[in-house]
């Protein structure tokens, strides 16, 4: 169960929605602790003055840099009486449109759930009409003693938290691309590299990407416990340098088009978006589709063709 970390209101315009903060996501990478190899002892880092060498208590220590060639030192307590204070309600000051705010600039998202039933009525009104204007509210809500530039959107069923980076925070491209200089690519080459990205061009179905790293992590510790020796990892595919751009754009549109034309229409469920699917699995009669995703909907419509078949 989600632990709640924060408990206040939105607030816009003389609406108020109780509301919980909710963390979105949960970091599954592998953790570990560290041993002095060929042992079981436990290696543990000290506080220790670099000039003396002597470990010093946790209490002892303040933080500090040089302004103008000084050591500035200040302790917590002194940012503590500068911090902002813990917000009690998410003010909404503006609505802007989703599709104006560059991805760069959102941070961390959370979910906010209303507090109580009778909230449910308020906020749902919120998400909805959010939702058909496609607008987002911006608010400054301050967390764990820090101060963040927030955007509250809506999702399917809720409503999202994302904190934002302000703008000062934001790299400018340009700064790290340069200036590239070259001919521009022609208007062959960008109609061939559009004929390749529609090719490839599908819904997005996250569920399809898992983290192989993190699984092939826990496959070497259980190996490892076992006293099976670990199988290594291929290694990856050279990268080759484009010497021909327009001959290799060339080849990918073909080998594009030989994926397509290889298959009967239809053959391949894995090239049906989810609509295709659902039509199919009507055709076959199907039940509980609306229900189902994607994924659920592909498994189903395979089965029942399956099925067709050996019964014919």
């Amino acid at each position: 169960m989600a632990r709640k970390i924060w408990t206040g209101s939105i607030n816009f315009g003389l609406v108020t929605i109780p509301v919980g903060l909710y963390a979105a996501t949960e970091d599954h990478s592998p953790s570990f602790h560290q041993y002095q190899r060929g042992t079981t002892d436990r290696v543990r880092y000290k506080r220790v003055n670099e000039r003396t060498g002597d470990e010093v208590d946790y209490g002892e220590i303040v933080k500090g840099r040089e302004v103008e060639g000084v050591l500035v030192t200040v302790d917590q307590q002194e940012l503590d009486e500068i911090a902002p204070g813990r917000s009690r309600t998410i003010d909404i000051t503006s609505f802007v449109d989703l599709d104006e705010i560059d991805p760069v600039y959102f941070q961390r998202t959370y979910w906010l759930a209303p507090n109580a039933k009778e909230n449910h009525r308020p906020y749902d009104l919120l998400r909805r009409a959010m939702e058909q204007t496609n607008q987002v509210g911006i608010a400054r809500f301050v967390l764990r003693g820090k101060e963040y530039l927030t955007a509250v959107r809506a999702d399917e069923t809720a409503l999202a938290l994302n904190t934002l980076f302000f703008d000062d925070e934001i790299r400018e491209p340009g700064e790290i691309i340069g200036d590239a200089g070259g001919a521009a690519p022609s208007d062959k080459e960008i109609q061939m590299a559009e004929t390749v990205i529609e090719s490839m061009t599908g819904e997005w179905r996250p569920e399809e990407y898992e983290d192989t790293y993190t699984e092939r992590v826990e496959r070497l510790l259980a190996d490892k416990a076992r006293g099976v020796s670990p199988e290594a990892a291929e290694e990856p595919a050279q990268a080759t340098d484009v010497i021909d751009l327009t001959d290799a754009l060339r080849r990918s549109v073909e080998q594009a088009r030989d994926k397509r034309g290889g298959k009967a229409k239809g053959d391949d469920l894995g090239e049906l978006n989810k609509g295709e699917l659902d039509k199919r699995a009507k055709e076959l009669g199907v039940r509980g589709r609306s229900k189902m995703n994607r994924s659920d909907l592909e498994a189903a419509v395979r089965d029942a063709a399956s099925g067709s078949r050996a019964a014919s």
